[in-house]
């Protein structure tokens, strides 16, 4: 299955639900009130956007998401890497490390899903 694209404004609020799902959509929207300085409708349009596209589920009034902040943050990656890197993984690595310094820690972390992939 193919995650669905999920842009900037709607990211911030799958945050908030993550956070706190399953929550009522009026619950939600005072959230996003509070977080995102959105008006009521404007939770409600987004909902109803994100359900169209399988983000998210609304029964009973109760929100729920469909994919998870993993899939979401993977899928935004591989786009990056094919739009910009035409896909080639070690350009983006490089790229992506360029000018930043590693700790030993996120270097072994690095090594470690290496040596996975190898196996």
């Amino acid at each position: 299955m193919n995650t669905p694209k999920v842009f900037e404004s709607e990211y911030r609020f799958c945050l908030i639900l993550w956070e706190n799902e399953p929550i009522k959509s009026t619950e939600l929207a005072k959230l996003c009130e509070a977080e995102l300085g959105w008006k009521k409708a404007t939770t409600y349009t987004v909902i109803k956007r994100l359900t169209e596209r399988g983000v998210i589920k609304s029964e009973n009034a109760v929100i729920t998401s469909l994919v998870t902040k993993e899939e979401v943050q993977a899928a935004e990656v591989d786009e990056v890497v094919e739009r910009t890197f035409e896909g080639n993984v070690p350009q983006f690595l490089a790229a992506f490390t360029r000018g930043r310094k590693l700790s030993k820690s996120e270097i072994d972390e690095i090594q470690k899903m290496i040596d996975e992939f190898k196996e």
